[in-house]
C-alpha cells in the first residue's frame, strides 16, 4: 500500500513489456557498487546504512544514488547493474511475483520470495524490522486487536489511503466481520489522517509500524491477530553477482542488527529531528558494533 513502493507501475509494465525481471539487458558495472534510494527519508536512511555497511567491510567503490525514481525505473537499472541495491519491503517484493500468495507472516513470505524471485536477482537476509500498515485507534477506544474491532466497525469511521475499499474492505470482512460505517479517502499514512484521528473525525484509521506519530499522539496500534496484512520486513534486493560475499555478510549483519524500533528512531532522527542521514547511518552502525 505504500506509495513509494509503485505497484500500479509494476503491473503496467508487466501487462505491456512482461515481467521486467524476466530476461532484457545485459549491462555490466562500472566496478562501483551502486546503492539505489528514493526520496523518501526511511529508504534513504537504509541506503546510508548498507553504504557504511560494505565501506566498513572494505569496500572503497559505493555511491548512493537518490532518488532512482519508480519501481520501473529501479527493475531497469538492476537489471543493467546500474544500481547494485536497493533497500525493498519483503511482502511488496512477494505481492508483485505472485499476486494471489496467501503468506502473511515474516517467514512465510521471506521463504515464498526466496522461490519466486528470478534468477537474475537475489534478496539478501531480511531484517527484523518491519515497515508495514497498521490499524491505529485512540485509547478511549478501549480495544487492541482486529478481533475486538471486528463487532464495533458498524458505528466507527475509517481514515486511509484511496486504495484501502478494492485492496482490504473484503479482506478484513472476511477475517473480522468489519464493515466500517464509513470509508473516508485521507492521505497515505501522513499528516490528514493522523489530523483525522486526533480531531474525532474518524475512529479507525491506516498508519505504518515505523511511523513517530502513533507513540507521540498517544494512539494504540491493534493487533492483527488473524495476519490480514502480510510482513513488509526489510530486505535488501541485489542484482546478482555485483557484491562479494564478503559484502553480503556485511549487509546481512546491518539488517540482524536493524529492529522496527530502532527503525522507529532512526525516522525520527530523520524527519523530526532533521539530522543528516550518513550521521545517523554511522551512528547506528558504530552502536551495533558494525563500524569501528
Amino acid at each position: 500500500m505504500k506509495a513509494r513502493v509503485l505497484i500500479a507501475a509494476l503491473a503496467l509494465l508487466a501487462t505491456s513489456c512482461g515481467n521486467p525481471f524476466e530476461g532484457g539487458a545485459e549491462g555490466g558495472t562500472t566496478g562501483d557498487i551502486i546503492i539505489g534510494a528514493s526520496d523518501v527519508g526511511e529508504s534513504l536512511l537504509l541506503a546510508q546504512i548498507y553504504a557504511g555497511a560494505l565501506r566498513n567491510a572494505g569496500a572503497e567503490n559505493v555511491k548512493v544514488r537518490p532518488p532512482v525514481g519508480s519501481r520501473e525505473v529501479v527493475v531497469k537499472a538492476l537489471q543493467d547493474k546500474s544500481l547494485s541495491v536497493v533497500p525493498d519491503y519483503s511482502g511488496n517484493l512477494l505481492r508483485y511475483f505472485d499476486k494471489n500468495t496467501q503468506a502473511t507472516t515474516p517467514q512465510a513470505v521471506y521463504a515464498e520470495l526466496k522461490q519466486k524471485i528470478p534468477a537474475r536477482f537475489e534478496v539478501l537476509e531480511q531484517a527484523p524490522a518491519e515497515d508495514k500498515d497498521l490499524l491505529v485507534v485512540r485509547p478511549e477506544l478501549g480495544i487492541k486487536t482486529f478481533s475486538e474491532l471486528g463487532p464495533r466497525c458498524k458505528d466507527l469511521v475509517f481514515g486511509g489511503p484511496g486504495q484501502w475499499s478494492t485492496r482490504w474492505k473484503e479482506k478484513i470482512k472476511a477475517l473480522y466481520g468489519c464493515e466500517f460505517k464509513e470509508i473516508r479517502t485521507t492521505d497515505t499514512g501522513g499528516p490528514v489522517t493522523v489530523a483525522a484521528l486526533k480531531s474525532g473525525d474518524v475512529q479507525v484509521v491506516d498508519l505504518f509500524s515505523t511511523s513517530s506519530t502513533i507513540a507521540a499522539n498517544g494512539f494504540v496500534a491493534l493487533q492483527d491477530d488473524k495476519n490480514m496484512f502480510p510482513a513488509q520486513n526489510i530486505v535488501p534486493l541485489v542484482a546478482k553477482g555485483t557484491l562479494s560475499d564478503a559484502e553480503v555478510q556485511a549487509l546481512n549483519r546491518a539488517s540482524a542488527a536493524l529492529t522496527t524500533e530502532k527503525l522507529v528512531k532512526l525516522n525520527v532522527q530523520y524527519t523530526e529531528e532533521k539530522r543528516n542521514a550518513i550521521d545517523i547511518a554511522d551512528e547506528f552502525l558504530r552502536e551495533s558494533g558494525l563500524k569501528s
